[in-house]
């Protein structure tokens, strides 16, 4: 069966509109997490990318006015990503579009976009539209997990023949529809997102969008292959993650199977993370039950906010650089120990030997995702 290999890469945040952006902000220990207010909620704290920002980095490719915010983002990302490659026929590319809502806040009154816009299958055609892509994208839409198994599904899709690369997007925005939902749930934090410690109260979210190419051919140097994933549900409640860990225990064990290695090898772990309280606990245990609880391990939402649908692909790219740079990058707004069972928290940005790294992810109805990434030698 076909290597897999992650290649070049972009996301768009608050944050900047490059990676290098990004990761220069992460470095510093920057956080996009500011004061907004909702005509719904009131004051709330969240990781908002600036429209009149957007607008202007977007000139250069369209009529800015044509598109929704999510689409510029999503048409900003793929565009960079695509640049490396014009010489691969369309045909030869899967294009996998990763959401939950997607242009869920064209449905508010105020908004001028056509409520048609609101429909996932609309966004997947005007990215298809935009990029001349022959063939219909594939979405995918499966809460917070989404994603990574867009990169999963673009894996298979490789290793299959069905084809040779593929450009996987995902993005979701801050909208007073996910605002009103987790507020409802008691669930967002005042301030910014402590995840894992003893004093976090809720979850922030954020608006992003990332996308990175996914290919059959090795890249010439920094080659980062993925080489095992899985996904599972526990099915324990439409918006409870098992007390258990079961689901993101199984997508562990599952990835370590196909990758043919022991949990004792993995040197960092990216955790989905969000600083509820239900799921940091849950994590801890999958973590425990895994052996994995001295392994080093963050969490990036306190810098973004929850992304949602963003999120996995996101926090994926960043476990790509990690193993690129042999870097890790502190867990910020982690103050003490606030799960049951202890974990190797990292506390500050530094360099360190990295091989194979783990990326989890879980969401609403039960979904748990899980991937490992392997550093490839020279």
């Amino acid at each position: 069966m076909r290597n897999v290999y992650l290649g070049n890469h972009q996301i768009i945040t608050p944050l900047g509109f490059t990676l290098q952006e990004n990761i220069e902000a992460v470095t510093q220990g920057k956080s996009a997490i500011q004061a907004h207010h909702s005509p719904y909620i009131g004051g709330y704290v969240a990781g908002k990318i600036s429209e009149t920002k957007l607008q202007e980095r977007f000139k250069s490719l369209g009529n800015a006015v044509a598109f929704t915010k999510l689409e510029k983002m999503m048409v900003l990302a793929v565009a960079e990503v695509l640049q490396a490659h014009q010489e691969i026929p369309k045909e030869k590319i899967a294009l996998i579009i990763a959401t939950t809502k997607g242009n869920v806040d064209a449905l508010a009154e105020e908004n001028p976009f056509s409520k048609e816009r609101a429909k996932l299958p609309q966004l997947a055609k005007t990215l298809q539209e935009y990029f001349e892509f022959p063939k219909v994208p594939i979405l995918v839409s499966n809460a917070c997990i989404s994603g990574g198994l867009a990169v999963s599904v673009a894996k298979q899709f490789i290793q299959n023949k069905t084809y040779d690369h593929a450009v996987v997007v995902a993005g979701d925005l801050v909208s007073e529809f996910t605002l009103t939902g987790f507020n409802s749930f008691q669930a967002l934090a005042k301030g910014v997102c402590q995840p894992f410690s003893k004093e976090r109260t809720g979850i922030n979210i954020g608006d992003a969008a990332a996308a990175v190419w996914v290919t059959s051919v090795k890249p010439k140097e920094k080659a980062i292959q993925i080489i095992g994933e899985a996904t599972a549900n526990d099915a324990n409640h439409i918006s409870g993650p098992s007390r258990t860990g079961e689901g993101l225990f199984l997508s562990v064990e599952r990835a370590l199977q196909e990758a043919g290695i022991l949990a004792n090898e993995i040197d960092y772990i990216s955790a989905h993370g969000t600083a509820t309280l239900f799921n940091d606990e849950m994590e801890s245990i999958a973590f425990h039950r895994l052996g994995l609880q001295k392994t080093p391990l963050n969490s990036l939402k306190a810098y973004y906010g929850h992304t949602l649908g963003a999120s996995a692909l996101l926090e994926l790219i960043f476990s790509q650089v990690s193993l690129q740079e042999n870097m890790v990058f502190k867990s910020l707004g982690y103050e003490s120990q606030g799960t049951s069972k202890a974990l190797n928290m990292i506390t500050k940005t530094e360099h360190k030997p990295l091989q194979i790294a783990l990326k989890t992810a879980s969401g609403f109805g039960g979904c748990n995702f899980a991937m490992l990434l392997k550093k490839e030698t020279e």
